[in-house]
């Protein structure tokens, strides 16, 4: 005898054994790999349909970070299905990154910022110069050199100017990071991220060429002028006063020297990470490359009068009404809401003329003073009397009409008065007009109210505030929310009221989650009232002591047409007035609309069908659907490719099958040659052996007594270890949460896999059946039994022939350890139970039995 041979063979054995071991569980690490990445690129999928019920708000980082997230895991998924079936897959990849070609288009959407003069005067900046010189800009521009309409002189600083700022200084990828560290939903990130951002752009260096070019423009203007003036520095950002308003959001500055004015333009480019415009940048779409700062450089104007004017009214535009606030100096306290303005009602047909006016309630003005500031001068108390006289009132009206007839949509304008009484335009923009009231009343039961202008009336609440003016109307419900200063704004809850003194654009952050705004001051054209229309939030101004009639946590139901605030919650009035919440309308929704479309439609649905390929995957998750299949379909054949069942060891259970199982991970107590019931660690594997050990083997009540009660008494005389040594083994491959069991029972095969984890996506059961020793047609009846019984608990089956395919997937493992208990005892039930189904009747009695016995007791 050659021992050496011998122990060389065994060791080579030995080396075979461990080296196929370890190829398995390799196999297996894909497998569990690959459901758990598709759980999580399901999960996020999931989220980002949520978002489209228009009742989240998210930025473009949330998008582009979700999308990065779904594509990795998809092209992972792949792999590893590719991994496991020995590249079978391949053409998915090409599949795959055609998709996320169409993906990343959608995505990108870079503005292209045409190379320019670093400055250009107003009256040579072409008409389509929004890329150029920012939309405020370019409308000053256009009044001035299309309409005529009196604009102050000046000069525009260019885009391409920030442009070259950026670069100069090396600020891209930092103002990119940054801006991706902030959460919109959190107020306090935002504001630190606006802190770093400001800081970086205020203490870098001005480009040379750029302050060369700057101080020529301001010495042409001058000379224009015949005099040395004091000017505004004013943002116009790309996307400012065009769909988008940005109300408020970027800086300018009043009366300001020569020498300030590099200074104040960086400040003016630094606006452009105000917390409440990185708040709207995010929440309304833009990316990185539309955060682009153009600045207007224009002659001061030192107002007597200024304001704002409305080209329609915007609650109620079918009035065809225009409407004008003014105070007293400059006319920032009206955008700033920080008074109550003097206003006038203008009907334009059959001609112009005045309708409605009531003063004003100003206690300070702001003027201009020779040291290039802005001074805040006391003005006696009562001071009620009208500073716009109705004459430019009038003139100002007829502007109004020229420039809403020139863009052909409602204006929101901005106007000054100076003190030779010069009118001048400082900015024109679109009109944000909420179509609200419309949509409330089609809600209304009643038929005959709908014909009413505003919701009624609600008699039988205590009215708690019924005075103010309606700057977006709707309906809110929620706890009052006082404000006392505005660092409170970053515990602001979600859903309730903010009740503040003033108007502030800084609200816009809290404006996501506020069910209405009120405010003791303010008027309906400020910046924070465009920003309250834009976000649909209902708001009403000037109630003049709110803050101090409402208490903290209070309940209220603000209803914003009539100006009225209930104590408590009014339910009909909320009920009347829901509607689709404003973030549909935006241009983020609408992206992530587009891209969706690329990544959630499901198309491949049904596995069975001659389109389940990979060349008919439209979308991302028609690649993962492909995948989840596959990837049980190859786990489920993979074994018979594999000489596997000589490294198992045998699983001793009592039952009259021989059984050997190999364990790929934790599936069996470790360091055992031979498996008891005990043993068996795997939740797949012990359910189904309890639900065999549960029943009388081998089969049911004999029918027919000369062909099966021989048969079986035989079989069931055998012993086990006998059984082990002359018959075909069964063989099963196990882990903790995985089973695939090949089970031999007399003339035909059955294979049962499962998986039972934590994830309910990844849980299912597949059983597949073929063969019998009996006559076609009882082995038709067999296959109808079985298919019959299993349809009951919610199986996918497709038979052909004596074969049975199966499939029931996504349940939680409790569920999947009762099924295969019940496919465990259907086993057993129908271990040759062919040779007795000799009619149709007979085999449904044995189906109504089994349903009435081990499904429906269940």
């Amino acid at each position: 005898m050659d021992l050496g041979r011998i122990f060389k063979s065994k060791a080579k054995k030995i080396e075979e054994k461990e080296k196929l071991k370890k190829l398995l569980k390799e196999k297996y690490s894909y497998f569990r790999t690959l459901l758990h990445t598709n759980n999580d690129v399901l999960r996020i999928m999931a989220d980002m349909e949520e978002k489209l019920s228009g009742e989240y708000v998210f930025d473009m980082h949330y998008i582009k970070t979700n999308v990065n997230a779904i594509s990795n895991g998809v092209i992972g998924i792949i792999k590893n299905l590719n991994a496991l079936s020995d590249n079978k897959y391949a053409q998915l990849e090409n599949v795959y990154y055609e998709i996320k070609e169409k993906i990343e288009k959608a995505l990108s959407s870079k503005i292209d910022i045409p190379v320019t003069d670093f400055t250009i005067p107003f009256e040579s900046l072409p008409k389509d110069a929004i890329n150029i010189a920012g939309g405020k800009n370019v409308h000053l521009a256009e009044l001035k050199n299309i309409l005529k309409i009196p604009v102050p002189d000046g000069f525009v600083i260019t885009s391409y100017s920030y442009i070259k700022f950026i670069e100069y200084n090396q600020l891209k990828e930092k103002i990119t990071r940054i801006l991706n560290e902030a959460n919109i939903n959190k107020i306090e990130e935002l504001e630190q991220c606006s802190i770093k951002l400001k800081e970086i752009i205020v203490n870098s260096e001005m480009p040379p060429e750029i302050s060369s070019s700057i101080k020529m423009a301001y010495e042409n203007l001058c000379k224009k002028l015949n005099k040395k003036c004091l000017v505004s520095v004013r943002s116009s950002a790309i996307h400012e006063d065009s769909d988008f308003s940005f109300a408020g959001q970027y800086s300018s500055f009043l009366n300001v020297k020569e020498e300030f004015i590099p200074e104040k333009y960086k400040e003016v480019l630094a606006s452009l990470f105000n917390t409440r415009a990185i708040f709207y940048y995010k929440t309304k779409g833009f990316s990185e490359s539309d955060m682009v700062m153009a600045a207007g450089v224009l002659e001061m104007v030192n107002a007597k009068v200024g304001g704002v004017m409305y080209s329609k009214n915007p609650n109620n535009p079918e009035s065809e009404n225009i409407i004008i606030n003014a105070v007293r100096g400059l006319g920032k306290l009206v955008v700033d809401g920080a008074v109550t303005a003097e206003s006038y009602v203008i009907k334009r047909h059959p001609q112009l003329s005045i309708v409605e006016k009531l003063p004003g309630k100003q206690d300070k003005m702001l003027i201009c003073n020779e040291d290039g500031d802005i001074e805040e001068i006391p003005l006696p108390p009562h001071n009620y009397g009208f500073y716009l006289s109705e004459e430019n009132a009038l003139k100002l009206a007829k502007f109004a009409i020229e420039i809403e007839q020139y863009y052909g949509l409602p204006q929101d304008i901005e106007w000054a008065i100076d003190e030779e009484d010069n009118i001048y335009i400082l900015q024109t923009r679109p009109l944000k007009i909420m179509d609200i009231l419309q949509r409330v009343i089609s809600n209304l039961e009643d038929t005959s109210a709908k014909k009413v202008s505003k919701p009624p009336k609600f008699e039988g609440y205590n009215i708690l505030i019924d005075r103010g003016v309606s700057a977006c109307k709707g309906v809110g419900y929620g706890k009052a929310f006082i404000l006392e200063n505005d660092s409170m704004l970053e515990d602001f809850p979600e859903g309730w009221v903010l009740v503040a003194k003033h108007t502030n654009p800084q609200y816009v952050v809290i404006m996501n989650k506020a069910s209405a705004i009120i405010t003791d001051v303010g008027t309906p054209t400020g910046h924070m009232a465009s920003l309250s229309r834009e976000y649909n939030v209902p708001t009403i101004l000037n109630t003049e002591n709110a803050t101090k009639l409402l208490k903290h946590g209070q309940e209220i139901t603000v209803d914003a047409y009539n100006c009225l605030i209930y104590e408590g919650k009014v339910e009909k009035l909320i009920e009347m007035a829901k509607i689709e919440g404003p973030f549909k309308e935006t241009l983020i929704y609408k992206m992530l609309e587009k891209i969706l479309k690329f990544i959630v439609p499901l198309n491949l649905v049904d596995p069975t069908s001659n389109e389940f390929k990979p060349e008919n995957c439209k979308t991302l998750h028609d690649i993962t659907r492909f995948c989840h299949e596959m990837v049980m379909h190859e786990m489920f054949t993979m074994w018979e490719r594999y000489d596997s069942e000589i490294h198992a060891i045998p699983l001793v259970t009592g039952l009259p099958i021989a059984i050997l199982v190999l364990d790929l991970e934790e599936g069996l107590k470790e360091g055992i040659d031979k498996a008891t019931e005990d043993d068996v660690l795997s939740i797949p594997l012990r359910a189904i052996l309890r639900g065999m050990k549960s029943m009388q083997w081998p089969g049911p009540p004999p029918v027919d007594a000369k062909g099966f009660l021989g048969m079986v008494a035989h079989t069931a005389s055998i012993p086990e270890d006998e059984l082990n040594k002359t018959a075909k083994k069964s063989f099963c491959i196990v882990t903790r949460h995985y089973m695939n069991f090949s089970l031999r029972l007399g003339y035909h095969f059955s294979m049962i896999e499962a998986y039972a984890g934590e994830n309910i996506n990844d849980n299912y059961i597949k059983f597949f059946f073929k063969g019998g020793g009996a006559a076609i047609d009882r082995r038709f009846r067999r296959v109808k039994l079985i298919t019959e019984i299993l349809k009951t608990i919610g199986f996918r089956i497709s038979t052909k022939e004596d074969i049975i395919n199966a499939i029931l997937t996504k349940y939680d493992t409790p569920t999947i350890e009762r099924y295969l208990e019940i496919m465990g005892k259907l086993t057993a039930y129908t271990k040759q139970l062919d040779m007795v189904l000799f009619n149709d009747a007979v085999a449904q009695m044995y189906i109504d039995e089994f349903v009435k016995k081990y499904i429906k007791k269940n």
